[in-house]
């Protein structure tokens, strides 16, 4: 049998329900994961709430990626894989002790990284790696700002800036300062400085890029801070995550904004980044490029490059407390859900 979490409509985190259903059977091109680690993303507590923009409808297993074991394979696909451990971006379906999946969508962990630790690496460590080197484009010698540099995106687009030689400003809570200063970031606290002066102070000629989770009111003064051909990436709207009403709005407003700003002069760019672009245009272009990113970033991970960290490991029966835990803004790093 096969362990699901399911997610039954707009409950609090404790409204998540364990559902016990038949092994998956592979067909045609497909495989069955053995889940090892799952994540908890910004995406599953927008979920929740009935808040993340293309959700499907209740109910639901959530889950945005997962690592593992390929346990079972289907015609065409070949044996070899069968005992291999991979990664795969799933967007739901990932908090499940087994998984279905295309082949063509699993890519191979190398060896010595570890389940929990490549898990934080998948979506996160593709959203880092995109926005930096296919959106920003930023080159060695240039100045970026990252904001939330200690969150699950954050921690691993600094490591990746940092590794290509880009100056990285990050803004953090005070508790997390020392640790930013130690990967070689300038720390600004967000809840007692005046970010933009602050900035203004460090870059005095704007930054080359602003990386933007929280969006909202906020999110002008990131395109303000940007240097003549600076380039803007939005990709999140954690300023609305507790706001009612349509789920489409807050993103709809986002795209207005961007458009506005790509049309004013100055060489600037704009961009609300997301993952999934492309592939409903070209699946096949859209897998390459994620397993061309994705392979980038493990290597970079069993390199050293960047470093993996766990905020906590709970086992996938404790999915509750993880997405409480994910929520509560008290830990760095990624929370992870284990068999």
């Amino acid at each position: 049998m096969c362990t699901e979490v399911v997610l039954p409509g707009k409950v609090e985190p404790e409204g998540l329900q364990l559902r016990r259903v038949p092994l998956p059977v592979p067909g045609a091109g497909q495989v069955v994961v053995r889940m090892e680690a799952t994540g908890v993303s910004f995406a599953e507590q927008q979920m929740r709430r009935g808040r993340y923009y293309d959700q499907p409808p209740f109910p639901f297993v959530p889950g945005y990626d997962l690592v593992g074991t390929v346990q079972a394979a289907g015609d065409g696909v070949d044996r070899a894989l069968i005992g291999t451990r991979v990664a795969a971006l799933t967007k739901t379906g990932g908090w499940a002790s087994h998984v279905l999946l295309d082949a063509a969508d699993v890519v191979e962990v190398p060896e010595g990284v570890g389940a929990a630790e490549a898990e934080t690496a998948v979506v996160n460590g593709i959203t880092a790696w995109q926005m930096l080197h296919r959106k920003a484009r930023v080159r060695s010698g240039g100045t970026v700002l990252v904001h939330g540099a200690n969150g699950g995106v954050g921690s691993l687009l600094v490591q990746l800036a940092l590794a290509a030689g880009i100056r990285v400003i990050g803004t953090a809570s005070a508790r997390h300062h020392d640790a930013l200063r130690a990967l070689g970031v300038t720390p600004v606290d967000y809840r007692t400085e005046n970010i933009p002066a602050r900035v203004r102070e460090l870059a005095p000629g704007g930054v080359d890029a602003v990386f933007d989770h929280v969006g909202g009111p906020g999110l002008a003064d990131s395109w303000h801070l940007l240097a003549p051909g600076g380039t803007l990436v939005s990709y999140g709207s954690a300023a609305t995550r507790d706001d009612t009403g349509s789920k489409q709005w807050p993103v709809l407003r986002l795209l207005g904004r961007v458009w506005m700003w790509n049309a004013l002069p100055g060489g600037r760019h704009a961009y609300f980044f997301n993952v999934w672009a492309g592939r409903a245009f070209s699946r096949a272009r859209f897998r390459a490029r994620l397993r061309a990113d994705l392979t980038q970033v493990l290597t970079a991970l069993q390199r050293g490059d960047i470093t993996a960290t766990v905020a906590a490991r709970l086992p996938l029966a404790q999915a509750a407390e993880a997405l409480r835990l994910a929520e509560s803004g008290t830990v760095s790093g990624k929370v992870v859900l284990v068999p």
